[in-house]
């Protein structure tokens, strides 16, 4: 069974995933309440799933890019469990985890994430057969306006966009289009799918040395 745990941004996430089927998925809108909220919904999912924190065959965590705080509190609770009774520990880019959820598309998938003042964090991806979406580069950090500036062609935009961000994006491009809300939800199911493939290939990462991908410095140095 693998513990998925998804801070990165505003939105929390977790799911339980037995290498088969996601048994349990829970997610909302936690705002900057991180540290309070998500231990006790650890122990409630663990609890509803019928399994404790040392049985389990896996942790995997979203690693960022996103907010600092979220990302820091994510990662030192999947730490915690994983030093604490040995379970293999899997960081898993944010953006990725909703790259995952589409099949595929005759666009490019730009994947937003929000960075605070007004900024985003964003990613193009492309469909590579046998491989899924691959990232084309590393995410940015830009203003809504600086990243439209850069892009053409047919582009699907997904996951945390405002509907003042979907206004700008329509108004840029005629090939541009944005998927429903629904769509956009980063979904912690697909973190647990990616989080068991990769422990089934032995892509494990160490506990003590995994840090959070930041894209910019959190000191403002």
């Amino acid at each position: 069974m693998i513990l998925a745990i998804d801070t990165a941004t505003r939105w929390l996430g977790l799911a339980l995933h037995d290498g088969t089927a996601v048994i349990a998925e829970t997610g909302w809108r936690c705002l900057n309440n991180h540290t309070i909220e998500l231990a006790p919904a650890i122990g409630s999912m663990l609890r509803h799933g019928g399994i404790a924190a040392a049985d389990l065959d896996g942790i995997a965590v979203a690693i960022g890019p996103g907010s600092y705080t979220g990302l820091r509190v994510g990662l030192a609770e999947a730490k915690g469990l994983s030093l604490a009774n040995g379970t293999p520990l899997l960081g898993v880019p944010t953006l990725d985890i909703v790259a995952a959820s589409f099949g595929p598309l005759p666009d490019k998938l730009a994947i937003i994430a929000e960075a605070g003042r007004s900024r985003i964090v964003a990613a193009l991806y492309e469909w590579v057969n046998g491989r899924g979406w691959q990232a084309e580069d590393r995410p940015v950090v830009a203003t809504w306006q600086e990243f439209l500036a850069g892009l053409d062609g047919r582009i699907t935009f997904a996951s945390e966009i405002t509907p003042e961000a979907a206004k700008q994006i329509r108004a840029a491009g005629k090939r541009f289009q944005v998927v429903s809300a629904a769509d956009s939800v980063r979904r912690a199911g697909y973190l647990a799918d990616i989080g068991w493939q990769r422990l089934r290939k032995g892509q494990t990462d160490d506990a003590a040395s995994l840090a959070p991908i930041y894209l910019k410095d959190p000191t403002g140095k």
